[in-house]
């Protein structure tokens, strides 16, 4: 049985397989082209979006030998006694390679303390040390080691970005994906290729016929299945709470996320809005959601008198910000359901 992650067993070995990063990787392609290699790289951005994969293949392109590549987790090695243990090691000469290169991750973790005993070895390394640092918290990095390092910002990957890497990865593993089940892991990974990835692997083993639906998708990652959102935007559009409450209580029983609830709503509420002011995303949003949802989304986008309007779009955004801090999880959505449907 192959037991490899999926996201090991597909991660970026070359520049050209880097998505979403063509600014990052077009300046450090540069720099080995014209022999301007930097001795400290700050890598910096969201969770997942490749920080340490091009760090690998950076290092790689250089070339780099195994033996003379070091991958320091902060979290784990961030005290200053590490630090310094750092320092007396970059003295001594690679074994195979033109260079030494040191790859520290979450680079925020480190102490003050370790970051001042690293100063001066940042703006001085020996010219046969590279530091690439990774960090998805560059508001915890010291200002003078920003300041010693040339910084990469990685952009988050889009939602579309996210879906079309999953249906790739699906179908080579022997898989289709539906499009909404496809759209729906996009946006529970939150801008992370890891996120996505991880949760493709875990829908993919759990199917048993090699085609995934959104409805499989709702109920390995307890997001709330298409007929739960459904009631409750059929409940805004005719106003009565009663389907809607419902829905609510079923999925709060069956443990769905609330947050994903509450997205997976807004989603559908932006959809209808946008339906009814600029038709021609129809076709877009076609690939979005299935023909159920389509069918729903267009009727209540030329109803009249249109129930839903931006005012309860933006009374479900206050609702999303709402639910992480309530007591009670599905509170603010029961709330927001009354609220919009008795007035």
């Amino acid at each position: 049985m192959n037991t490899v992650a999926l996201y090991r067993k597909y991660r970026p070995q070359a520049f050209d397989e880097v998505r979403g990063q063509d600014h990052v990787v077009k300046v450090l392609q540069g720099a080995l082209e014209q022999h301007h290699v930097g001795h400290a790289y700050l890598f910096t951005g969201g969770r997942g979006t490749g920080k340490t994969s091009v760090a690998r293949i950076f290092a790689r392109a250089l070339g780099t030998h195994d033996t003379d590549l070091y991958e320091i987790d902060a979290a784990s090695n961030r005290g200053v006694d590490d630090a310094r243990a750092l320092r007396d090691a970059v003295a001594t000469l690679p074994f195979h390679s033109p260079y030494k290169v040191y790859i520290i991750d979450e680079a925020h973790m480190l102490t003050k303390e370790a970051f001042n005993a690293l100063l001066k070895t940042l703006e001085e390394p020996p010219a046969h040390v590279i530091f690439i640092l990774a960090t998805t918290e560059l508001h915890k990095i010291l200002d003078t080691i920003i300041s010693r390092c040339e910084v990469h910002t990685f952009k988050q990957p889009t939602r579309d970005m996210l879906k079309e890497h999953v249906v790739s990865l699906a179908k080579k593993e022997g898989f289709t994906l539906e499009h909404a089940a496809g759209d729906l892991i996009a946006l529970l990974a939150e801008g992370s290729f890891r996120d996505a990835t991880g949760i493709l692997q875990k829908v993919i083993y759990a199917s048993s016929d090699k085609k995934v639906g959104v409805d499989e998708v709702s109920l390995i990652t307890s997001a709330p299945r298409a007929t739960y959102v459904n009631a409750l935007v059929t409940s805004l559009h005719t106003g009565d709470p009663t389907g809607a409450l419902d829905a609510l209580h079923t999925a709060a029983h069956e443990g769905v996320d609330m947050n994903v609830m509450s997205k997976l709503v807004l989603e559908k509420l932006r959809a209808i809005l946008l339906l009814r002011y600029a038709p021609d995303m129809k076709k877009q949003f076609s690939e979005e959601f299935s023909e159920t949802d389509m069918a729903l989304l267009h009727e209540y986008a030329t109803a009249q008198p249109a129930r839903i309007t931006s005012t309860t779009l933006a009374r479900f955004l206050d609702v999303h910000t709402a639910i992480s801090r309530a007591y009670l999880p599905h509170l603010p959505l029961e709330l927001a359901i009354i609220d919009s449907t008795t007035k």
